[in-house]
């Protein structure tokens, strides 16, 4: 991999130092290109086996995502669940379009950690990114959300990301994000700190930014009275949190994912239905078969459900 396919993520080792695609100088001073295993060495990073295709510069990523989501708003369907995941896409287009006016390309950035619900954000962010010849998605305008700067949103050169690890994340998780960041031509800085130092160094760093896209859900732990649009509290770093998929169910984010035949991690077919760290995951009890192994975790239903597997 050369140094030029490195740049479109950078990378920083555990004490939360950049490496920007190269390794530190080693006891010759010399430089060497951070290794950045792309290969499918455990078989299991994605849902679907086989070689990961080479990456795709960010408008043909945003122009196959957006015919993809035109499909779907588009199907007719007696499937109770998948109308719901329709309405839920129209909203949440609303709410990301409206931020795209909002601000500037390089006041944006997204939070990303390879989850299905920030992998869903993703997703519909990607296709609403304006792009020269695109076709605007048919979208709901959500309630509460200030009204935009800008009729003409400019086209951005990359997608900003952050990527806060936890302490001990899981291998399968941190080869996930790396294979997506590239297969999304994402520009991501990865820290190995606690969110609030994490949050300011990247805000020190990448001073232009203002909003933050996350894949919060009501159902997380303290998400329950944020809006659409909710700055941080003022004892924390400042930016607006921009929540797209904040009304999203459980079942409406996997059969969004399963629809639309997104690569996911390969934990979520090992039972596991919320990612943190090794020390607090594991498969969620209610997923457990009788005898050995987990369903996966698109067959569980309830949203009180989800957080079973986890300490916190």
């Amino acid at each position: 991999m050369t140094q030029t396919t490195l740049s479109s993520s950078s990378y920083q080792d555990g004490h939360g130092h950049r490496t920007n695609g190269v390794a530190k100088s080693g006891s010759n001073g010399s430089e060497t290109p951070a290794k950045t295993n792309n290969n499918m060495s455990s078989g299991c990073s994605t849902s679907r086996s086989g070689p990961i295709p080479p990456p795709r510069a960010l408008p043909e990523v945003c122009f196959t995502l957006r015919r993809k989501l035109l499909a779907l708003l588009e199907e007719t369907t007696d499937d109770l669940v998948l109308r719901g995941v329709q309405e839920q896409v129209r909203i949440s287009m609303g709410v990301i379009e409206k931020a795209i006016c909002m601000y500037r390309p390089e006041e944006l950035s997204i939070a990303y950690n390879g989850g299905k619900d920030c992998l869903v954000l993703l997703i519909l962010l990607l296709a609403c990114l304006p792009m020269p010849g695109s076709t605007s998605i048919p979208h709901q305008e959500p309630s509460q959300i200030p009204p935009p700067k800008s009729s003409t949103p400019l086209p951005p050169k990359t997608l900003q990301a952050i990527y806060i690890a936890p302490p001990d994340p899981f291998p399968e998780v941190e080869e996930f994000v790396s294979n997506s960041t590239l297969q999304y031509d994402l520009d991501l800085c990865r820290y190995a700190l606690p969110m609030r130092p994490a949050l300011e160094a990247y805000l020190a760093e990448r001073t232009a930014v203002k909003a933050v896209f996350m894949g919060t859900r009501r159902t997380d732990p303290h998400s329950e009275f944020l809006e659409h649009f909710s700055p941080t509290d003022k004892d924390w770093p400042q930016f607006m949190r921009i929540n797209p998929v904040i009304d999203w169910h459980y079942t409406e984010i996997w059969t969004f994912i399963r629809h639309l035949g997104v690569e996911f991690c390969c934990l979520y077919e090992r039972g596991y239905s919320s990612l943190g760290g090794v020390s607090n995951t594991r498969p969620n009890p209610a997923l457990k078969m009788e005898g050995n192994g987990f369903r996966p975790a698109y067959e569980l239903v309830r949203d009180d459900e989800e957080r079973l597997g986890r300490d916190r």
